[in-house]
């Protein structure tokens, strides 16, 4: 059987997740770097909703994030990430946080939005996570878990909204927590910079 094939566009949390999931898993696949803009069609083929990640196996085409994370961890969980997984928070995080994520960093997308409005909802959110760090340096305890890796990378796209801003909140812990993930080999190693695949044909191993 053929490595499965990975969709992927650097920036996007959601491809991050699912990469560090595989790397973490140590499952292979071929990644084909993609730019948003300009999407190859055999991506939109396996997958019409045409949003990254894309996961394609000989078998099946798997194309949510979450989704892709619990396949490669189903295969392999060194980290037992799968026990420390928290589904209702990442639910949380993903609705109504990424909302307003959206409506705060890219207001000029949205008609009659108050960006400071929705910045200060999603504080509300990371307040939540604040608590939950009181007693752990992780949301899953004392190891990283899935609700750690599937979720810094939209609070990481909430801080460079206005990074000067979100140092100087009353967010220790979470400025902690996400200092230290983003700062961690498994993070540092899925960021590498690749090619587009659509431009240069070139597919990549990953994990290198």
């Amino acid at each position: 059987m053929s490595l499965p094939i990975l969709y992927s566009f650097r920036r996007c949390p959601y491809a991050m997740r699912a990469r560090m999931a595989l790397a973490v898993s140590g499952q292979n696949v071929r990644l084909r770097e993609i730019v948003l803009r300009d999407k190859p069609d055999e991506m939109i083929e396996a997958s019409p909703k045409a949003t990254v990640p894309v996961l394609v196996a000989d078998d099946k085409v798997v194309d949510e994030s979450i989704a892709i994370m619990r396949w490669a961890l189903g295969r392999h969980d060194p980290e037992a990430w799968l026990e420390k997984a928290d589904f209702s928070l990442i639910e949380e995080n993903d609705g109504p946080f990424k909302h307003h994520l959206d409506r705060y960093k890219y207001s000029t997308r949205y008609e009659d939005v108050d960006a400071l409005e929705h910045r200060e909802a999603g504080v509300a959110f990371l307040r939540k996570l604040e608590a939950k760090l009181d007693d752990a340096p992780y949301i899953a305890g004392q190891k990283r878990g899935l609700a750690d890796m599937a979720i810094f990378p939209f609070v990481r796209q909430f801080r460079i909204a206005d990074m000067d801003w979100f140092d100087e909140t009353d967010l220790p812990n979470v400025q902690r927590w996400l200092s230290e993930l983003m700062e961690s080999e498994i993070f540092k190693s899925v960021m590498k910079k690749y090619p587009t695949w659509k431009e240069s044909g070139e597919e990549f191993a990953f994990p290198a």
